[in-house]
Order: C-alpha cells, then sequence, then structure tokens
C-alpha cells in the first residue's frame, strides 16, 4: 500500500456507501436505505470535530457535562454522517435533512447501533462507491 492508496480510500469514503436497515428481530430489510459516510472520510472527521466543539459547549463551570447533554452531542455526530437516504413516512418521501435523521436515530436503539455500526466498519467502504 501506498500513500496515494490510502488517499483515495479516504476521498473514496467520502462519497459513502448505501446501507439498508434490518428488522432488529427477523433481520428482513426494511427498504430503508442510508448513504453514509465511511470512518476515514472527511465527513465524518468533520463529525467528530463538532462533537468535541458540541462538549466543550455543553459544559458547566466545572467541566461537567450532563449524560442528556453527551447523549444529544453523540446522536448529531451520528446523523453527520448520514449523507443521504430513501425514507418514507405514510406512504410519502421524507426530506432529507439533519432534523429527519434525528428523528430516526431517536426512534429506535437498533437503529443507531445498524448504521453505528456501518459506519464504522472499514470493511464495507472497500473498492468503488456504489
Amino acid at each position: 500500500m501506498q500513500l496515494n492508496d490510502i488517499l483515495a480510500d479516504a476521498q473514496d469514503q467520502d462519497r459513502g456507501r448505501d446501507f439498508e436497515l434490518a428488522h432488529p428481530v427477523t433481520g428482513q430489510l426494511t427498504g430503508i436505505i442510508l448513504r453514509i459516510a465511511g470512518p476515514d472520510s472527511a465527513t465524518q472527521a468533520r463529525a467528530r470535530l463538532q462533537l468535541t466543539d458540541d462538549l466543550a459547549a455543553a459544559a458547566d463551570e466545572t467541566g461537567s457535562i450532563s449524560a442528556a447533554a453527551r447523549e444529544k452531542a453523540r446522536l448529531n455526530c451520528l446523523a453527520r454522517c448520514v449523507m443521504a437516504w430513501e425514507i418514507q413516512e405514510d406512504g410519502q418521501p421524507v426530506p432529507f435533512n439533519h432534523a429527519n435523521v434525528l428523528r430516526l436515530l431517536g426512534g429506535a436503539l437498533w437503529v443507531q447501533q445498524q448504521v453505528d455500526a456501518f459506519a464504522s466498519d472499514r470493511a464495507a467502504f472497500r473498492g468503488t462507491a456504489a
């Protein structure tokens, strides 16, 4: 492996990959498709930097950060890794925006877990972007 291979891989990961959520019990695919940036992408790097800023802003005068503020910052960071989606509500496409991604992630822990696992899986980002 050479430096140009590493840099090209990180750039490719910034294009993201499609990931379909699976039902948490049956494993059946849900039809909900999320485009997620890879772990070495600039998108995830920016999300991690914003997480640090969010946590610093949430600290009180003693440097303590509440669990609720930590959880909010963590979810915002994860939501920033989602780049696009195909999802419907009441038969209509749901507009892609940060607030709606937070709605999805906040709706169920299993959704967060699947998105987080995919976003951190370098093997899922090998090869050409979808």
